[in-house]
């Protein structure tokens, strides 16, 4: 049975993930655009096999972020450095999300990015909704960057444990989290048979905003632990009140045991020995 403590630490992975995923998939991009698109004219099945193509492709470039690259930023400074900077990233983000006056691509990634989806999309030429779906986010590199910034930045918040049963829980919950979201868009717009007014999108990527400001103002760099609440606490603890004791000896009981033996032969030499 796993214990309890390891069964919350999952519990937070896999929420984590479920909310980042599902807060990245708000804004309008060309994903987004194609599943209303599509979704307006085709119905309901093949924007959700759009969806389905996005997900697989989201959770793959995830999966890659928290285990080739994650390690990368896990210790001593490069782990402090990498929180801050992902800190401001988010809030950047966050910022340009909420304040935003139109529609458009969140983070351009200059003409080199352009060039490379463009070249994707003229090779393997999709014609399925699945594939149409997985190459548009194959070809978004700036997917991939966010996920490596996010991954660490979660596993230097310790919200998603650096080991296997934790970075499974998190990408799960991303598949779980993007999944949801390109499920109920398919929905919405079959439903309407319509597409989004400008301000429906922009009150998205606005909502989008909040979403990435809370998880950055959510136990940021700055928030450090309390006084006391750190693992010498015990030791400084007893020093404080005058009884300076060997933790070391006191927590290991073949030690404390032996004590009362030990007391017990000293007393007896003390007795036979000459006066």
């Amino acid at each position: 049975m796993m214990p309890h403590g390891r069964t919350v630490a999952i519990l937070i992975a896999g929420l984590t993930g479920f909310i980042s995923g599902l807060v990245l998939s708000i804004p309008v991009g060309p994903v987004n655009l194609t599943i209303m698109n599509e979704g307006a004219r085709r119905g309901f099945v093949w924007a959700l096999l759009i969806g389905l193509g996005a997900t697989v492709m989201e959770v793959i470039y995830c999966f890659i972020a928290f285990t080739g690259f994650a390690s990368f930023f896990s210790g001593g400074y490069v782990k402090a450095a990498m929180e801050l900077f992902s800190f401001v990233f988010m809030l950047f983000l966050g910022l340009r999300f909420l304040l935003a006056k139109s529609v458009e691509a969140p983070v351009p990634l200059g003409a080199a990015a352009d060039k490379i989806e463009a070249r994707l999309g003229e090779r393997l030429h999709p014609h399925s909704a699945f594939m149409t779906g997985l190459v548009r986010v194959m070809g978004n590199l700036g997917v991939l960057v966010f996920w490596i910034i996010l991954a660490a930045n979660f596993i230097s918040r310790e919200w998603v444990t650096p080991d296997w049963p934790g970075k499974m829980a998190c990408v799960t919950g991303v598949a779980l989290g993007v999944g949801a979201w390109f499920a109920g868009l398919s929905w919405v717009v079959s439903l309407g048979q319509g597409k989004f007014s400008q301000q429906t999108l922009l009150r998205m990527e606005h909502l989008s905003g909040i979403g990435l400001l809370a998880l950055a103002v959510i136990r940021a760099p700055f928030r450090h632990r309390p006084a006391g609440a750190g693992p010498d606490s015990r030791r400084n603890h007893h020093l404080a009140d005058g009884a300076p004791q060997d933790l070391s000896q006191a927590s290991n009981p073949r030690l404390t045991a032996a004590a009362p033996d030990k007391t017990a032969q000293n007393v007896g030499d003390s007795n036979t020995s000459p006066k």
